[in-house]
């Protein structure tokens, strides 16, 4: 497939993906904005005392959550920010469809995902937004096709000697 660099991303046919994602985090119990976009919950648990009409939501995408296990051991511990956010990273990549849907809304616009955390830099939502981001990047970037030397003909090599 050919692709073309504009100002606005990669041209694949019709379909214009943008460079970069507009992909936002907030908590849940933060007030939703008009900008927002998109705004889906990345919790495995609901956020407490928030009613649903509160979050305006568009999807509550529980699976793409981390672990219990995982979660329970990181208990938001800044001290184990690097390796919860490798070991979680990790369990996001069998989770591509899920991944694709959450890169569904943010090619169309802003995403907001929201998460119910009172950290709001060492949260699940961050590495969810981490992993958009590379596989927007891997899918954005222009092939070059590799120029191998090319090899005499076997002609050519045996008149050689």
């Amino acid at each position: 497939m050919l692709w073309e660099i504009g100002h606005m991303g990669m041209v694949a046919g019709e379909r214009v993906l943008p460079m970069t994602l507009d992909v936002m985090l907030k908590r849940a119990y933060d007030p939703p904005d008009h900008d927002d976009g998109p705004r889906v919950l990345v919790d495995r648990v609901w956020p407490r005392a928030v009613p649903k009409q509160h979050l305006q939501i568009v999807a509550w995408l529980k699976d793409i959550a981390p672990s219990t296990a995982l979660r329970r051991w990181f208990g938001h511990d800044p001290g184990r920010w690097e390796e919860f956010r490798r070991r979680y990273r990790s369990e996001l990549a069998s989770k591509a469809s899920l991944l694709d849907e959450l890169a569904a809304y943010a090619e169309r616009g802003r995403l907001t995902l929201v998460f119910g955390t009172r950290d709001p830099v060492h949260n699940q939502a961050a590495v969810v937004k981490e992993m958009l981001e590379a596989r927007r990047a891997r899918r954005t970037r222009p092939k070059v096709p590799v120029r191998r030397p090319s090899r005499p003909s076997h002609r050519a090599r045996a008149g050689s000697r």
